[in-house]
């Protein structure tokens, strides 16, 4: 079936120019450019500052989970990354430093 197609070419010209197959791909580049200018770099970015804020939590931050829980720092659990959160008067729970999805209130 493809000989077919390819017969039915109109065949070059002498004189004809082939087109520069570096300026086929020429689209293709453009739209990985786009992709990555959209997609990947924010998103790197959100990863960072996301890293960041896990990073800089302190006992006393007042913080939400992923969960939706939301509770104020007690204590840090540091050799299993835990972080133990104060959700009402004398109740306690751990979650993973991961869990928290912001912080609402810094002490």
């Amino acid at each position: 079936m493809f000989e077919r197609v390819i017969l039915m070419a109109p065949p070059a010209a002498e004189g004809a120019k082939q087109a520069n197959p570096l300026l086929s791909f020429l689209p293709l580049l453009a739209i990985i450019v786009i992709m990555y200018f959209l997609l990947l770099r924010p998103q790197a970015k959100r990863q960072k500052e996301m890293k960041l804020m896990i990073d800089s939590l302190q006992k006393g931050d007042r913080v939400l989970t992923v969960g939706g829980v939301v509770g104020t720092i007690a204590a840090f659990e540091e050799k299993e990354n835990l972080i133990i959160l104060k959700v009402a008067d004398n109740v306690k729970i751990e979650v993973t430093r991961s869990a928290v999805a912001q912080v609402l209130k810094k002490a």
